[in-house]
């Protein structure tokens, strides 16, 4: 904005004809005030414009000075790391890199902060120090990036709420930082492309099966280039676990708000379908698919979550007879133990069919190619419920899971268990079907048996009584004797 204000004073010395002046007035040039001629001499002007000049020139001297400075102390610090090579051994033997191209820097939205406005530990008067450990790269960038919350406080306090912040807090040294999505010295706003995205880092299978996805075909359409990219479903920084799998289907109902609507027009029960189903079941119809039966606190209202250092799913969940999965019996076994006596809530499972790997979860194809059969899923023996897991949100949100049995669905041990989840045609049991028919053959048989029996005595009742009314002697036989 300063810049802007010295541009606008030199402008006017260069360009007179942007004053109120009135060339054709007598003694020359003269300069209207309030709508008033007066004399001003050619002089007079001059000396004026030689005033403003020199004023301009020290207004101008004192707001780029500065900035003058400022640039000055840049140079003077590429001076040394603008040399490729530069590097520093730090404690664990490793090499640190400390050349910054002083091009891409020129270019970067921090060149007009400065070094030091970043690197405040650092004294210019005695810098380089004689002596400075680092213990390693990893612990250095961990340090760094409180630095940014200084500028950029809303978007490290998203991140500090999120998955990667935990991940960070837990020592896991995967886990990114600032640094490892933004290149410090060489950021540009709003000029990553697709394949450039820095989510490919760390979750390269994904982004390869993105870069397939409907999605990454339409994002290189100019048309609609507006298609989402990893943070468009993620967000950027305030990066959650899906925790009852809410957030992708909000994501994707974010940009298709319309989709069940339309999917009233053909699919039954759609309420039910949306909230038991993922969107990728259907919109990647080569995925394989599983059942996750979610444990699910009934007073929270939320999937129950793992306690850190007090483990209580996992030692119980693999304690299954096979030690690998849960059948049915364990899967009892693990509800009636977090359903003790007197827990006023209880604690049940809400299942949801979903794509069992997370890079075919956004391999999304064309909607003309999603399924839209009913039997692919309503019919015995159906691929989408062979593979079951039963899972819990771990202290950092994400999915604890552990293998069960497809037998669970199926099972007369299940009844109970997983009654909030059944799909018609597909985890009937056959148990019950057989004791429902029995059931039904009995009361239809009780029923026949019961009219049987009415008419059997009722026809029985009739024949003794015309056979006693036959023994009877007759009244006029009965006087003579």
């Amino acid at each position: 904005m300063l810049h802007a204000n010295s541009g606008r004073i030199i402008r006017g010395l260069d360009s007179p004809d942007e004053l109120d002046i009135d060339r054709d007035a007598p003694m020359g040039a003269t300069m209207n005030s309030s709508g008033n001629s007066g004399g001003m001499t050619r002089g007079f002007v001059r000396a004026g414009f030689a005033i403003s000049a020199i004023a301009a020139s020290l207004a101008l001297l004192l707001i780029t000075a500065p900035t003058a400075r400022a640039a000055e102390d840049d140079q003077r610090c590429l001076a040394c790391h603008g040399v490729e090579g530069m590097e520093k051994t730090l404690m664990d033997g490793a090499k640190l890199p400390l050349h910054v191209p002083g091009e891409s820097f020129a270019k970067s939205v921090h060149s007009s902060v400065g070094c030091a406005a970043c690197h405040l530990d650092v004294d210019p008067a005695s810098h380089p120090p004689s002596k400075k450990e680092i213990k390693s790269a990893r612990d250095y960038s961990v340090v760094s990036a409180n630095v940014c919350s200084m500028c950029h406080a809303e978007k490290f306090e998203q991140w500090d709420k999120s998955v990667h912040a935990a991940l960070v807090r837990d020592g896991n040294a995967a886990a990114p930082v600032c640094t490892d999505c933004h290149r410090p010295h060489a950021v540009i706003k709003e000029t990553a492309a697709t394949e450039q995205t820095p989510c490919q880092g760390c979750h390269n299978d994904i982004y390869k099966a993105y870069l397939g996805s409907n999605h990454a075909k339409a994002r290189r359409n100019p048309d609609t280039s507006y298609a989402p990219l990893c943070s468009g479903c993620h967000s950027a920084h305030a990066v959650r676990p899906a925790v009852l799998s809410e957030g992708p289907k909000a994501a994707c109902l974010g940009c298709h708000s319309d989709a069940l609507e339309k999917h009233h027009d053909w699919l039954p029960n759609t309420g039910l379908h949306f909230e038991v189903v993922s969107c990728p079941a259907c919109h990647v119809p080569g995925a394989q698919r599983r059942v996750d039966l979610m444990i699910y606190d009934n007073q929270a209202r939320s999937r129950l979550t793992e306690q850190k250092g007090v483990p209580f799913f996992e030692p119980r969940a693999r304690s299954g007879d096979n030690g690998q999965s849960l059948d049915a019996l364990a899967l009892w076994r693990l509800l009636t133990a977090l359903n003790p006596e007197g827990r006023q809530a209880k604690v049940t499972l809400r299942g949801r069919l979903e794509v069992a790997g997370g890079p075919e979860t956004h391999q999304l194809a064309d909607k003309s190619k999603a399924i839209s059969d009913c039997r692919t899923c309503h019919r015995e023996g159906s691929d989408a419920f062979q593979n079951v897991t039963i899972s819990i949100a771990g202290p950092d949100g994400r999915r604890i899971r552990q293998e069960a049995s497809a037998g669970v669905l199926t099972s007369v041990i299940s009844t109970n268990s997983v009654g909030g989840f059944y799909a018609i045609g597909a985890t009937r049991i056959q148990l019950l079907d057989i004791l429902l028919i029995l059931a039904f053959l009995s009361s239809v048989g009780f029923a026949i048996g019961h009219v049987t029996m009415r008419w059997f005595f009722k026809r029985h009742l009739l024949a003794n009584q015309q056979a006693l009314a036959g023994d009877r002697p007759s009244g006029h036989a009965a006087k003579k004797m």
